[in-house]
């Protein structure tokens, strides 16, 4: 189980695990935990989440609309950044890379 999963299970209403959210939507489970990644990244910043995590990735924007209704909205969108973001630096990918390096027995 990935690490987002672990996290998504943790979220009230999410879905299981990225391959059934992929599923559910028709969509590649990589191309949904891409889209997780960018949305988490995007929740910070100033501007529309949606539009920033779909400028980013290319990921069509009605279907990064319907992760976010998928994992229970803005707000566990905001709780599911605030997870990934160890740090609290407002950037969720360097912690992430810390994480696999550690997993990978990289420091």
């Amino acid at each position: 189980m990935s690490l987002i999963d672990s996290i998504m299970k943790t979220i009230a209403g999410s879905p299981g695990d990225i391959a059934n959210l992929a599923n559910s939507l028709g969509i590649d489970p990589k191309m949904a935990e891409t889209a997780i990644l960018a949305l988490a990244k995007a929740h910070p910043m100033q501007g529309d989440t949606v539009e920033l995590a779909s400028a980013s990735t290319g990921v069509n924007s009605a279907v990064l609309g319907q992760i976010v209704s998928a994992i229970g909205g803005e707000g566990s969108l905001g709780n599911f950044a605030s997870m990934l973001d160890a740090d609290g630096d407002g950037n969720p990918l360097g912690d992430l890379a810390g994480m696999a390096g550690k997993l990978f027995g990289q420091k």
